[in-house]
């Protein structure tokens, strides 16, 4: 199991670039809810601190 699965106090930060990279493919594409088994809410703010990240040049936008 995951250790966001069951915690309902997960909290996505864009400067933990780290966590972050765990939910991103190798091509860069963001994972998925069926593959990352966390909720709606919580994979929006995934990806809108993905998107940040990315922004602020934390996180590249593509793969290797």
């Amino acid at each position: 199991m995951d250790k966001f699965s069951k915690s309902s106090e997960m909290v996505f930060d864009y400067k933990d670039v780290s966590s972050l990279k765990r939910f991103i493919s190798e091509k860069g594409k963001i994972t998925p809810r069926r593959i990352s088994y966390i909720s709606i809410k919580k994979q929006k703010d995934l990806s809108n601190a993905i998107k940040r990240a990315r922004y602020l040049a934390l996180l590249p936008y593509t793969g290797k």
